[in-house]
């Protein structure tokens, strides 16, 4: 069964860290391009940051650039992001996504194209 599965999400205060991890089963991320995006309440769903397949192009959104960092490892078949100084705002569920297609990672981060995968994604709360 083809699917990803989110982890890392909690409760944390604001300034703390939290490192999410999206592990794939069912296919390898080797050839596939990941990102991570989230949805506030109330709120379209939006990319926060896009990796290529292996690994050398990154793509973070404006609000994030600094704080988040993401990364993946294709001999375990995971991707993460590290997010450091978190703020209320970055309070959501995030959701990490794989896109076989050939693009950039500002493409696919602007989700201008459907995605291949979908987790079911994971909660962060930033709140002291």
């Amino acid at each position: 069964q083809l699917q990803l599965v989110e982890s890392g999400g909690g409760l944390v205060q604001p300034g703390g860290s939290l490192r999410l991890s999206c592990a794939a089963s069912g296919f390898t991320l080797g050839n596939v391009r990941m990102g991570w995006f989230r949805q506030a309440p109330g709120k379209e769903r939006e990319g926060v940051s896009c990796i290529s397949s292996g690994g050398a192009g990154t793509y973070y959104a404006d609000s994030v650039k600094g704080r988040f960092t993401i990364s993946r490892d294709n001999a375990k078949n995971t991707v993460y992001l590290q997010m450091n100084s978190l703020k209320p705002e970055d309070t959501a569920i995030y959701y990490c996504a794989a896109l076989r297609r050939r693009v950039f990672v500002a493409e696919m981060c602007a989700a201008q194209y459907a995605m291949d995968y979908w987790g079911k994604g994971t909660l962060v709360t930033v709140s002291s």
